[in-house]
């Protein structure tokens, strides 16, 4: 994977420990009165609500692009097989040197 999609997969991760986090947050104050934590608790409770579609949204984007990555690799190695046979027999050559090193 590139690092786009490394940035991606990350940025989903972030989004849901935040949405759990204000998640948490919500039940912790859950029984806390007064107008300020009232107004408090609906904005964060919006937020929670359009982070969700965000974070949906992302995971649709990141699986698309891996999909599309894929088929793009496998079309790759049907149109030029040798060459993929070369570039996998050379990553087999130099890992298998870096192994018996050790």
């Amino acid at each position: 994977m590139d690092g786009a999609s490394t940035c991606k997969e990350k940025l989903v991760s972030d989004l849901k420990n935040l949405v759990a986090d204000a998640e948490e947050l919500l039940k912790a104050t859950a029984s806390q009165a007064g107008e300020k934590i009232s107004e408090a608790r609906q904005k964060i409770e919006q937020s929670l609500v359009e982070g969700k579609k965000a974070l949906a949204d992302a995971e649709k984007t990141l699986l698309a692009k891996s999909k599309e990555c894929a088929e793009m690799a496998d079309d790759y190695v049907r149109e030029n097989p040798w060459t993929a046979v070369g570039v996998a027999a050379g990553v087999g050559l130099v890992l298998g040197l870096l192994m018996r090193g050790k």
